[in-house]
Order: structure tokens, then sequence, then C-alpha cells
């Protein structure tokens, strides 16, 4: 047979056949006098084999391991390995597409933030009279969409837990824009501003009592945030880089004085 023939036989095409040739899957034919490859029925049974290989997904490294006469790997420990693979694909395939599902019965809209779990979703949704014009209820925004992709479920459930608390409340948005407005103000300011101190209690009494107790300094942002998580010293260095001088002082003072720690 020639190389098109076999290719032909076992259903790939004659590149593939001359890859599995460069790769040592497939033993070279004899040649011809005229220099034509010649293929036996038992080069056609071998590149079946590894056809049927490949198709159940086994890389070329595995393929080799299972033709080679000495090889350390069977082929049902080879395929016992892909099963399992295969399975935890299978798991996390299902879990993304329930997420999904999630997403397409929750969001009306996309938001400039891109797509996000219910929950927060929900509380976007609770914040919206806030959003406006005010830099800083962006940013906690932007936090919020950060940590729902980024936090460990366990954290997440209690941040957003605490977000709840923050917003929830009959009089919560007001308070809450009312530190977003006092933050904004200071945009331009430096830390020994004295309206430091004013948004600082503001934003203060955004925090739900007790959020903080034995807890690390946290992640807070803005007003609808004020929460803690275990390894946030690299998260809040780089939230702090975001503000203004003035806007970082007064959220450090506000995590101090929410933790029952300022004056």
């Amino acid at each position: 047979m020639r190389i098109g023939e076999i290719a032909a036989i076992v259903g790939v095409t004659t590149r593939t056949v001359r890859h599995y040739h460069h790769q040592g899957l497939l033993p070279e034919p004899e040649r011809l006098a005229n220099g034509y490859r010649t293929y036996t029925l038992r080069h056609a049974v071998v590149l079946a084999r590894v056809r049927r290989l490949t198709e159940l997904g086994l890389g070329l490294a595995e393929v080799r391991d299972v033709l080679t006469d000495d090889a350390s790997r069977d082929l049902q420990e080879v395929l016992e390995e892909l099963d399992s693979d295969l399975a935890r694909q299978e798991a996390e395939l299902a879990e993304r597409r329930q997420r999904l599902r999630s997403l397409l019965r929750t969001e009306s809209r996309p938001t400039a933030e891109g797509p996000m779990s219910p929950e927060p979703a929900e509380l976007f949704a609770r914040m919206a009279p806030l959003a406006g014009d005010s830099p800083m209820a962006a940013r906690d925004r932007e936090v919020l969409a950060l940590l729902d992709s980024t936090v460990p479920p366990g954290d997440r459930e209690r941040l957003l837990e605490a977000w709840r608390g923050a917003v929830e409340p009959p009089d919560a948005l007001e308070r809450a824009g009312r530190a977003y407005a006092l933050l904004d103000a200071l945009a331009d300011a430096g830390p020994g501003d004295p309206r430091v101190a004013e948004a600082a209690r503001a934003l203060a009494a955004c925090v739900p009592p007790g959020l903080l107790d034995g807890a690390e300094e946290g992640t807070g942002a803005g007003a609808g945030s004020g929460a803690g998580h275990g390894a946030e010293g690299l998260f809040l260095r780089a939230l702090y880089a975001d503000f203004a001088p003035a806007q970082a002082e007064a959220v450090r003072l506000a995590l101090r004085l929410a933790s029952g720690d300022g004056p």
C-alpha cells in the first residue's frame, strides 16, 4: 500500500501518517526501488490503534508508552488515569454550566464589571441608586466583582453576608451615600486634611457591628465593603495605592474605628 491508501483505509490524512512516523509511533516501512514507501497490513493495524488511542484523549507520549514493548505503564493503567481525568473535567464543566445558567437567570443586562454570580448581582442592584457619578461607589462595585471571582467560597460567603448587612438596613443607602460623598470630596486632599476624620466616621458607621471582631485588617474599600478576609495584606496595599492619600487614610481610620481600635 502507498501512504495515501493506508491513510484512506484508517481514516487519517497523509500528513498525520508522516507525523506519526516523526514521533516514532508508526514504524517506517520499506521503500521500493523508486523510493516510494510500501505499507503492510501490520502498519495499518498499528496506525488504527494509534488513532483509537488518540481519539480516547491520550497524548502522543502516552500512546508511545502503550505501544512500547517494555512500557512501564500498561494500557489498563493509562485508560484508568484518562477516565479519572475525564471525570474531573466533566465535573468542572457541569459546575461552569450551572454558574452560567445562574447568570442567565439573574443578569438583565451586562454590567461594566462583567458577569457576576447571583448574590453580588443582587447587591449591585440594591446599590444602583448610589452609583451615579461617585468614583468611590464605582470602586466599591469593582472590588465586589473582584472578590466574587477570586475569594475562596467560604470567605466569599462571609464577605457577601457582610456586604448585605451593610446595605439592607432601612437607612443604609442614605448612610452609604453620605460616606461615598465625603470620600469623593477627598480625591485631591492630603492625609492631614481635617475632613478625613469625618469621612472615616461615616464609613465606619456603614460597617455591620462585630464584622471585624477577631479579624485581621481587612479588605475594605468604600462604604459598602468594610470587610476583612484572611490573606489580604497585598490586596489592601494595592487598594490603598489606588486611593488618594486622604481617602486611604480615611479607610485605615474607619477600619480601626469599626474594629474598636480607633480613638
